[in-house]
């Protein structure tokens, strides 16, 4: 725990904090980012396997399909407690009732605003209206359901002696958790430390209830005011999966779940998180609702585990704690991923090299890496098969490619698409074939497999404008996965014809498969499939 003399210590044997996520509540109301049943199904199963302690599915009185929703997931979903959100009135909490009531472990979670802006701007309610509407809604709850949270909503900005005052009633009525909710991201951690100090000081039957901790990110503090709840006393933490919310959104689950797990030295505290499941599940919400997620995202972003400073690669290859604190391994990341760039050094480089089979002397690798760097001012990342063009010079016996020589495609509606290819082997003879698909791309990737006999699976396809303009080039970048192998390889070609372009980057990542078989490359790569391909 916090050594601060200004947060209090709590008890050692309540040193677990209660996870409860809010994705398909509060996280749903981010824009863009509704979800159909079979969609919260899945990802209600998913936060009960990664150990989410309550799951708060829904606004049950918002919709028919709310309710619905709510209902299945109470009905279906087993392991976590189930829990429907209500204001503070008897139709809600009824609706709220009817849809957790079969829940293995159901939980009503009413609020009500406290602070002064939201009471005569929004409510137009006296103090003394706030007490006892709020404790009419608990009572109702509790009379229904034995687990009741309230939470007065935008407490952060609610004068701490109404606060004490409003919570101490609701827990008189049977709250057994009060949720702390800086509403609208106003907070600051030592003022929200503050709060939930002043609440463990101030209310004499605090001791019966869990306090909890609901921050926004509006100034980008949601997380670091959720943790310093945690240090001043809070054992419940509401977040949601990749910080997805109302506005700039919540508190983002595995940011909070391994900040407390990587920095227990400090904060003393557990979770019953499955913290290798983060990753998956972080990409499953971003497949499904469609939010990407951003690349310097902390925990399960594309560039959380990924070093190209060539400092970082050249400590990372000799202890990987040198600029790791955390194990990509725990997070469901499968490994940390080296990127070949700018900034990469010569040892990052030489271990890329072998593990693609090559033994160059220094003198080679000297060259190979001006070469390289010359490459990355052009390129943001260079790619083996990037680097086998460059190293192939320095090789007397330097593999021989797949060549593309000629293709056309026929497609149209009504029409079933066809590609004819014409591909010299490395042997040089040159080889014709045709194939079927579901498109030209399909098609003219079909006709590359059967002359080649290379088969791999289509992990990735990506196509961008290279410049402006109607005749402007287009990119197209893919990656084939070897389902034999724990790795990917990237193709990139470029061309003012799409199907060209397509089929010369699936060329090109066949010819980088062929030339890691020839190489007998035997050593395990460092970085997750398809990051040093």
């Amino acid at each position: 725990m916090s050594t601060n003399p200004t947060i209090a210590a709590v008890p050692s044997d309540d040193n677990r904090v209660r996870i409860f996520d809010t994705t398909l509540r509060d996280g749903e109301q981010s824009p863009g980012a509704s979800m159909n049943m079979a969609e919260k199904l899945e990802m209600a199963r998913a936060l009960a396997a990664l150990g989410v302690d309550i799951i708060e599915a829904g606004f049950p009185i918002a919709s028919v399909g709310d309710f619905e929703a709510v209902r299945a997931i109470a009905t279906e979903v087993s392991g976590s407690s189930v829990c429907a959100l209500a204001r503070c009135n008897d139709r809600d909490i009824d609706r709220a009732w009817e849809a957790i009531q079969y829940a293995q472990s159901p939980r009503i979670h009413v609020f009500l605003a406290t602070s002064a802006i939201h009471r005569e701007h929004k409510l137009r309610m006296t103090r003394e209206q706030i007490v006892e509407r709020a404790v009419q809604g608990v009572r109702r709850a509790k009379g229904v359901c034995a687990d009741v949270e309230f939470s007065p909503e935008d407490a952060a900005r609610t004068e701490l002696d109404f606060l004490c005052e409003v919570v101490e009633a609701a827990i008189e009525a049977g709250a057994t958790t009060v949720n702390i909710p800086d509403t609208v991201g106003y907070a600051t951690p030592l003022q929200y430390a503050h709060v939930i100090q002043t609440l463990r000081e101030r209310v004499p039957n605090i001791g019966r209830a869990i306090i909890s901790t609901h921050c926004h990110d509006d100034l980008g503090m949601a997380v670091a005011n959720s943790l310093a709840g945690c240090e001043a006393g809070a054992r419940q933490v509401e977040c949601t999966i990749n910080g997805i919310g109302e506005r700039a959104g919540n508190a983002a689950l595995e940011e909070v779940v391994m900040a407390l797990k990587t920095r227990f030295d400090h904060y003393g505290l557990t979770t019953r998180i499955k913290t290798e499941r983060l990753y998956p599940i972080s990409r499953m919400l971003s497949t499904i609702t469609g939010l990407a997620i951003q690349r310097n995202k902390a925990i399960v972003g594309r560039n959380a585990f990924a070093h190209e400073s060539g400092i970082h690669q050249d400590g990372m290859l000799k202890e990987r704690s040198t600029y790791e604190i955390m194990r990509p391994e725990d997070v469901g990341v499968p490994r940390t991923d080296l990127v070949l760039g700018k900034h990469s050094g010569r040892h990052a480089l030489r271990e890329r090299v072998a593990e693609m089979g090559y033994t160059l002397t220094d003198e080679q690798i000297e060259t190979l890496f001006l070469d390289f760097k010359a490459l990355a001012d052009k390129k943001k990342e260079v790619y083996d098969d990037d680097l086998v063009v460059l190293i192939e010079k320095y090789l007397e016996d330097a593999p021989a490619h797949w060549q593309l020589l000629s293709m056309h495609t026929s497609a149209g509606m009504g029409v079933l698409p066809t590609a004819t290819v014409a591909i010299r082997r490395p042997d040089g003879e040159v080889v014709q074939d045709a194939a079927i698909g579901d498109g030209p791309v399909d098609a003219i990737f079909k006709a590359v497999e059967r002359v080649t006999g290379v088969r791999a699976n289509l992990r990735e396809f990506v196509v961008r404008s290279v410049s402006q303009g109607k005749d402007a080039q287009g990119e197209v970048t893919l990656e084939l996965e070897v389902e034999s192998e724990d790795r990917s390889y990237r193709g990139r070609a470029a061309s003012t014809d799409i199907i060209e372009a397509s089929a010369q980057a699936y060329l090109n990542a066949v010819n980088a498969i062929a030339t890691h078989k020839e190489r007998g490359h035997v050593r395990e790569v460092v970085g997750r499939p398809g990051a040093g391909a």
